[in-house]
């Protein structure tokens, strides 16, 4: 395999001056990775697709080859011949973005789609908007090959309308839908009994955690996983009623410095978002408890900027950019066929704790 790479590395090399030289402007075709690799120029295409039934070996070594001499298909002459858009679309809700929660999906993607025909296309979701919307306009437009979304709800509209197109696509987060469909999701349940228990641990004696609106599936999955470590331990609760994990960050440092303040309040919070953890902080600080003394907390964070506050809080680690990645692996392997009950990863809770 070695071999084989210091000689594809040579041809590389040696070939682009003289292409450059014998025509001017000129660019990499798969003709000229077929020369290369002595392969045939199908091989090359499907390869250059990750085709599943090619193996890694002969993939990984094409898509190395070209992106070496700079390969880039010529995406009109590949629509004409295979009617497909060889884009992917990566719907973001505004709030999707906090903290680099976007940043870092977009990155994992990109990485996915490195070596391939694919590129991505970022659909914004406008404030304000339905969900749908940017779906149906993928589907009217056929802007797409596949798409990729969040925040998903037991009884999606965008996944069941995507399942009765056969449309290609991979949600982050489940539903509840009989029929199998492609998703990468985090288990929150898991996330909120493990915070549950360790602030058990750490003593404290009522708990509370702040939830997402409760149309999204992922706030059913915390709500459930608080509910049970609650019956376990037997620690007095509450819901952080007065914001939501969608409420903005002033608004949620508010409703934390007033409830903080009253009688029989929380000394144990679990914040399920990175930017919700820094409002609680704030809040607690403003009311004049000090953490990890007065008040305990429990942070999911997807950023890594826990590890630079002081004082430091639990942290429980979901990896968006492993996810962005692995989304996008899934969604290539749906557009080429591979059934959706195959293409389905929940990632475990990383506690840093």
């Amino acid at each position: 395999m070695a071999d084989t790479e210091t000689r594809d590395k040579k041809r590389a090399k040696a070939r682009q001056p003289r292409r450059a030289a014998g025509k001017p402007g000129g660019k990499p075709t798969l003709r000229t990775i077929a020369e290369m690799t002595g392969l045939a120029i199908t091989t090359i295409s499907r390869a250059l697709n990750n085709a599943p039934e090619l193996s890694e070996e002969t993939r990984v070594r094409v898509q190395k080859i070209a992106a070496e001499v700079g390969y880039v298909p010529d995406r009109t002459a590949l629509r004409l011949k295979t009617g497909r858009t060889h884009v992917v679309s990566l719907i973001l809700d505004p709030h999707d973005e906090i903290l680099g929660f976007g940043q870092s999906m977009v990155s994992g993607l990109t990485e996915a789609l490195r070596g391939t025909p694919y590129h991505l296309v970022i659909t914004p979701m406008f404030t304000g908007g339905a969900p749908i919307d940017p779906i149906r306009y993928i589907l009217r437009n056929k802007a797409a090959d596949g798409v990729i979304f969040s925040r998903t709800q037991p009884d999606d509209d965008r996944v069941k309308l995507l399942m009765e197109e056969n449309f290609p696509f991979v949600s982050h987060g489940r539903t509840a839908f009989p029929s199998a469909h492609p998703y990468v999701d985090y288990d929150n349940y898991a996330f909120a009994h493990h915070a549950v228990m360790r602030l058990k641990a750490k003593g404290c004696r009522k708990v509370t955690i702040i939830l997402p609106p409760d149309r999204f599936s992922f706030g059913h999955h915390l709500r459930d996983g608080f509910m049970a470590a609650i019956k376990e331990t037997g620690l007095a609760y509450e819901m952080l009623e007065r914001a939501s994990l969608d409420n903005s960050a002033d608004e949620i440092r508010l409703a934390t410095m007033r409830r903080i303040a009253e009688p029989d309040a929380p000394d144990g919070f679990i914040c399920t978002g990175d930017a919700a953890g820094l409002s609680i902080m704030a809040g607690i600080t403003d009311a004049g408890f000090e953490i990890g003394k007065d008040v305990q907390m429990v942070v999911k964070q997807t950023s890594g900027i826990f590890s630079q506050v002081r004082p430091k809080v639990d942290a429980i680690f979901e990896d968006t950019a492993l996810a962005g990645k692995q989304m996008g692996e899934l969604l290539l392997r749906r557009i080429n066929g591979e059934p959706a009950e195959q293409l389905q990863i929940l990632h475990e809770p990383k506690i840093w704790f």
